[in-house]
């Protein structure tokens, strides 16, 4: 994405409405101009207190973690963090979704993860079994393989040398005020709103880019 300090909140490619019935108006409303928003500010404010980080753009901040002052390394694993997942999170959903990947996408799953339905099944239960708060991933590895995987909280793919290109946030704030504490069902309705040509857009990035 090459976003960097200082960070800012962009407006959604649909209206808040738009992704009903499987995502309501009031949860995308709040979730994007609340909870994205606290960790733009927060990871802004971070920043403020290092100078010297804010030349590095978002992706370089969050794959190099080890690396940052220990004052803000985990303020910034957490709100830089929440930022990146969130961009890429508003971004993979879309009001005109597709039931299914194509081209090179969907070879690639088949040939890596044996078929959609065996994706579908382990991305499904990487989502309902991340205990608490988080994501379920599918990425691209350093051999340019698909895997599925999960992270906690707001860590992000990119500490794991992985290129994400689909995620879901399974944190409570993403689906309670719809489906209270069933997360499969939110699961399941999210598979509705997925932005295939998007998430294909990125595989064929990863496999141009060294990670």
């Amino acid at each position: 994405m090459g976003l960097r300090y200082p960070f800012s909140l962009a407006a959604l490619a649909y209206d808040y409405k738009d992704l009903e019935p499987h995502i309501d108006e009031a949860t995308m409303r709040i979730h994007h101009t609340k909870h994205h928003q606290a960790y733009i500010d927060n990871a802004n404010k971070a920043l403020e207190e290092a100078p010297e980080l804010q030349v590095y753009t978002l992706e370089e901040l969050l794959s190099n973690l080890s690396s940052l002052p220990e004052s803000v390394r985990t303020r910034l694993q957490n709100n830089a963090g929440g930022h990146f997942n969130h961009t890429l999170f508003w971004l993979m959903m879309t009001p005109h979704a597709s039931e299914l990947p194509t081209g090179k996408l969907a070879d690639a799953i088949n040939a890596d993860l044996g078929s959609f339905a065996a994706f579908k099944e382990s991305f499904n239960k990487a989502a309902q079994t991340r205990f608490g708060s988080g994501w379920a991933w599918l990425c691209v590895n350093k051999d340019k393989k698909l895997v599925v995987t999960s992270s906690g909280n707001q860590d992000t793919p990119l500490a794991m040398g992985l290129f994400p290109i689909l995620g879901l946030d399974v944190w409570e704030h993403a689906y309670y005020l719809k489906y209270q504490n069933k997360r499969m069902d939110y699961v399941t309705a999210w598979w509705s709103t997925i932005n295939w040509p998007f998430v294909t857009e990125l595989y064929e990035k990863s496999l141009r880019t060294s990670f």
